[in-house]
């Protein structure tokens, strides 16, 4: 889907990509991850020319970005920013609908597509469509940044820090969305972080940059369990890394019939493993009931199966 083929980027003589080598498949969720000043909002912005190359080549679908037009280029990538950069005099409906009028669809064919992006987005048309941006909270205008994004049902998705300027309990809950939408449309998105919970939580591959260079690419997993160098074990953090290897396993597979006394206290059974050590911790119990979503006991979950729980 997207190749970056010894790709360099440079201001003046300070170089911000050097020889870049990267593929993107189609349907990943890559996280360019890094500390400030590593390159991965450059590189991310290579990709739909809001900075152009200047060494190596770009691809999208095999085709070199340069051998098409800006415009072409960029309605086939949806472009979601931290910012969000809703056009304030505009309706909810409008804002959603700017790269489907610019490419001339039919006002039927607008609206629908407004609809369909606001219910996946859990914000029901006939209440959000008419409404404006500053009645809208924080969280409700990323929404709407990232329903224009997919407007036109680009090929790509950009994000650049899109949840950055939230507050934690909106950031964590259009994390969940973004990873229900990845899972309901299959797109293919490239999203910068330097938020490295976020980046765990979401990310088929992350891509750790530093000072222009792949550090390390890998599924969250692969970085945790086998750093490459001192820079990545640093980076993800050498003293809560256990922690962070429990937040990448489900609970569901460790829940255990229900033995003895029914549970006081219950959690999730959409929880991780680091969730349930954090209740149980909160809670100073070492046991924890798991429901499902409509409240019904799926079974108990105890502290030390917990603990001694190893990947495969």
């Amino acid at each position: 889907m997207i190749t970056f083929d010894h790709t360099c980027k440079s201001y003046g003589s300070t170089a911000a990509i050097t020889d870049l080598n990267l593929q993107i498949a189609q349907g990943e969720l890559v996280v360019l991850l890094g500390p400030s000043g590593s390159g991965k909002s450059t590189a991310l912005q290579m990709i739909n020319r809001m900075v152009d190359h200047d060494g190596g080549r770009i691809l999208l679908g095999g085709q070199e970005i340069y051998s098409f037009p800006v415009q072409d280029l960029r309605r086939r990538m949806g472009y979601a920013i931290q910012s969000v950069g809703l056009f304030p005099h505009w309706t909810v409906a409008r804002n959603i609908a700017t790269v489907p009028r610019l490419l001339g669809w039919d006002a039927a064919r607008i609206q629908a597509r407004v609809a369909e992006l606001l219910q996946l987005l859990d914000m029901a048309p006939a209440h959000y469509a008419h409404r404006y941006p500053h009645q809208l909270s924080g969280g409700q205008q990323q929404r709407v940044g990232v329903a224009r994004a997919l407007a036109a049902d680009p090929d790509v998705l950009l994000m650049d820090e899109p949840f950055g300027a939230l507050d934690p309990v909106t950031r964590a809950s259009l994390q969940l969305e973004l990873q229900r939408i990845h899972r309901a449309t299959g797109k293919t998105i490239v999203l910068v972080t330097h938020d490295i919970d976020e980046a765990l939580l979401l990310a088929t591959r992350i891509v750790l940059l530093n000072q222009g260079r792949i550090a390390q690419v890998g599924t969250p997993l692969d970085l945790l369990q086998q750093p490459a160098s001192d820079f990545v074990a640093d980076f993800l953090g050498r003293g809560d890394r256990g922690l962070k290897l429990l937040s990448l396993r489900p609970l569901l597979p460790l829940v255990q019939a229900v033995q003895g006394p029914m549970p006081a206290h219950a959690i999730a059974d959409t929880a991780t493993v680091r969730e349930a050590v954090s209740h149980m911790a909160a809670l100073g119990v070492s046991v924890l009931g798991v429901r499902d979503a409509h409240g019904t006991l799926l079974g108990q979950v105890h502290a030390a199966d917990l603990l001694e729980a190893r990947y495969a």
